[in-house]
């Protein structure tokens, strides 16, 4: 019964993004239009080289660029037209890589329609970006290789999915060890009525698949990450004509977290940090998560798994690490 009702709600969505939805106006809520953060400069200019077939069929709820991109190979799930992975594409530069999987085949026809475009937008030798059509909860199925990626993002696409467990394992999977998922999604202040999870517009609209925002850490924790990171979150004002929305006494926010895969190593301790300026776009200032933001040259203290998160992950280059009696 449950994999029919997964199945169901799979068509559904291919449906809507594949066939309803031509552009981002076409949407009935603003959730999937929900902006977390002010855009850095040079994510911005690396969006606007972005063509702009590929960049009217973005339905995200957030920004999904970390920090820290040079050389990376990230892997983008439910990557649409491939708005975000071109961006990325040219910040993670030639040596870098970036896989965008999608299940609506429109919207990869659309994605890779633009590949040799950007390509010589960037002044690459060789395309670094690539579309798969395929399941993100099946991501070994789609031919994708344990610990094969430093960074997997997804921008609104998790409410989707009903198995969100799933597709949480084979992030934790596919990733290194050190290794982020970095998404933006849309979380409900309390489990969602059933009118509500089978309304098939408010699912398209990133709506009815939304996750009790409890629910994240239990699922994180439970497969292995460390305990979810806030690093942005913006209450979502929805204007939605449906009654069964309407009626309901839940809040939907709009939030970015960031899960760390660290390798199983010996107790960590607390540590004093000095963050050396080396991030691009962030030189002056790094706004790790909604806890610590980290000056160039300023000495933070930080908790145990913080500090093996920057020991451990690709951050290490940009941080001095020091155990907390040594930097006395």
């Amino acid at each position: 019964m449950a994999a029919s009702r997964d199945a169901e709600i799979r068509k559904d969505v291919q449906t809507y993004y594949g066939q309803v939805l031509k552009k981002s106006a076409d949407l009935r809520t603003n959730a999937c239009l929900t902006a977390a953060r002010p855009v850095p400069r040079h994510i911005l200019e690396a969006l606007q080289n972005v063509h702009e077939e590929v960049a009217l069929r973005y339905y995200g709820c957030g920004l999904v660029f970390p920090e820290r991109l040079e050389n990376c190979w990230i892997l983008d799930l439910g990557s649409g037209s491939g708005r975000d992975c071109y961006a990325l594409s040219q910040l993670v530069g030639e040596k870098g890589c970036v896989t965008g999987i999608d299940m609506t085949e429109g919207q990869v026809e659309v994605a890779k329609k633009y590949i040799d475009y950007h390509m010589e937008k960037y002044g690459f030798q060789a395309p670094n970006v690539t579309f798969i059509h395929g399941y993100i909860e099946k991501l070994e199925k789609a031919g994708i290789r344990n610990e094969s990626y430093d960074i997997v993002i997804s921008n609104c696409v998790l409410n989707l999915v009903p198995d969100k467990q799933q597709v949480l394992q084979e992030v934790y999977r596919v990733l290194k060890h050190g290794g982020e998922l970095y998404f933006s999604d849309v979380y409900a202040s309390l489990e969602l009525p059933e009118e509500i999870r089978k309304h098939k517009v408010l699912w398209g609209e990133c709506l009815g698949g939304a996750l009790y925002w409890k629910d994240l850490a239990i699922l994180a924790q439970k497969i292995g990450f460390c305990f979810p990171r806030l690093v942005t979150a913006n209450l979502i004002i929805v204007k939605s004509p449906e009654r069964y929305l309407m009626a309901c006494d839940c809040r939907f926010v709009s939030a970015t977290f960031r899960l760390f895969k660290l390798p199983k190593t010996g107790p960590a301790k607390r540590c004093q940090v000095i963050y050396n300026g080396g991030i691009t776009g962030y030189e002056k200032e790094l706004v790790f998560d909604a806890n610590f933001t980290f000056k160039e040259g300023d000495i933070v203290e930080v908790d145990e798994e913080t500090a093996a998160i920057l020991k451990n992950s690709r951050f290490v280059i940009a941080f001095m690490v020091s155990p907390f009696d040594i930097m006395l």
